[in-house]
């Protein structure tokens, strides 16, 4: 006697890897977006002060037209937000609450979490910047120089901050996290030369705020998209710098539970 299964035949084991990473990036896109308090981060914040800045005479920027100095550095404050702030945050209550735990004992192996994470920060950035880029081209801004150089800056700029992002949320306690994740975020608005020049501080400050990352990104792409440098090397191995360090001592001191 034999038997035949049909068509719905069981078939244990975990799906392919990248689908579990494609499936994991996409609930993380979808919960970030939803969540009031990451949009106004991500969405509403830069773009208030990418509008606010340019059409009011707030803030002396050394430029004819403001958006040219003020768009660049929204750019990163919009990468800053994204994967520093809004991940820091989310990371954070998720260890809390035991999301991570959970989920570290799933078939999704813990550095492909990580990877869908960065994916879905990628993500809401290119949505960030896409919208951010056709204001600022609405409000007169005349962007120039080399899209890769803007490009490779911007992924460093996200693999700075991610690391930073994740080293806060997974060795702080939430609330901690929240807290200090909002604070270094309006610190860095102020003194990243997102919306002030650097030029505009003491010259010892200068020297101290142009070493951030925020103030690299800014600084990095202002050069290029403003004075169309082809690539400003020294921005981009800060940068570097603060990604490797952030990334290797997220790595080592993460704490899942």
């Amino acid at each position: 006697m034999t038997t035949t299964t049909g068509p719905y035949a069981p078939k244990p084991g975990a799906a392919p890897l990248g689908r579990m990473i494609a499936a994991q990036a996409a609930l993380e896109t979808r919960m970030l977006l939803r969540n009031g308090e990451q949009l106004l981060l991500t969405v509403i914040i830069p773009t208030l002060l990418l509008v606010l800045f340019s059409t009011a005479d707030v803030v002396d920027t050394g430029t004819e037209d403001a958006v040219d100095f003020l768009a660049p550095g929204v750019l990163a404050l919009a990468v800053m937000s994204t994967a520093f702030t809004g991940q820091a945050i989310a990371t954070g209550f998720e260890r809390r609450y035991g999301v991570l735990k959970r989920l570290a004992a799933s078939p999704l192996p813990r550095w492909a979490l990580m990877a869908a994470k960065t994916v879905s920060v990628l993500v809401t950035e290119v949505l960030q910047i896409v919208l951010l880029t056709v204001i600022a081209l609405a409000l007169g801004w005349s962007p120039h120089g080399n899209p890769a150089a803007v490009l490779l800056l911007l992924v460093a700029g996200t693999a700075a901050f991610s690391g930073l992002g994740l080293l806060m949320a997974g060795t702080l306690k939430a609330e901690a996290t929240l807290a200090a994740a909002n604070l270094v975020f309006l610190l860095l608005l102020v003194g990243g030369g997102v919306i002030v020049p650097l030029d505009r501080f003491p010259d010892a400050a200068q020297a101290v705020l142009g070493l951030l990352p925020i103030s690299a990104l800014s600084d990095g792409l202002r050069d290029v998209l403003q004075h169309g440098a082809a690539m400003p090397w020294g921005d981009l191995g800060i940068l570097a710098v603060w990604a490797v360090a952030g990334l290797a001592a997220a790595g080592k001191f993460f704490r899942w539970e």
